[in-house]
């Protein structure tokens, strides 16, 4: 049985800083690409981050380029997500998805497991 687990989100001020953190099981963890998605209410799920299954390619949304950071440690069969110099508007729930066939999709239909999410809250 695949499991993703999100930990980490939280309430924070503007200008502060989180580290997520999504726990995999049940899948051979580095024969997925990983991506972080994110949805606020009202709004459809987005792209924020991808992994490929080394970790050696990243890519992000221009919207958080230079200040979220995605890392994966295979060995813990964990990826992350370093999120620095908050928003108001990173406010979301945020999920981490896995994607077997691909890594960097932007669609959240390409990814086949998701994690239940994480909540951020960020505010001023």
């Amino acid at each position: 049985q695949v499991q993703l687990v999100e930990s980490g989100g939280g309430l924070v001020q503007a200008g502060g800083s989180l580290r997520l953190s999504c726990a995999a099981s049940g899948l051979t963890f580095s024969s997925y690409g990983m991506g972080w998605f994110r949805q606020a209410p009202g709004k459809e799920r987005e792209f924020v981050a991808a992994i490929s299954w080394s970790g050696g390619a990243t890519s992000y949304a221009d919207s958080v380029k230079g200040r979220f950071t995605i890392s994966r440690d295979n060995a813990k069969n964990t990826v992350y997500l370093q999120m620095n110099s908050l928003k108001l508007e990173d406010t979301a729930i945020y999920y981490c998805g896995a994607d077997r066939m691909n890594w960097g999709t932007r669609r959240p239909v390409s990814y086949e497991y998701w994690g239940q999410g994480t909540q951020v809250t960020v505010s001023s």
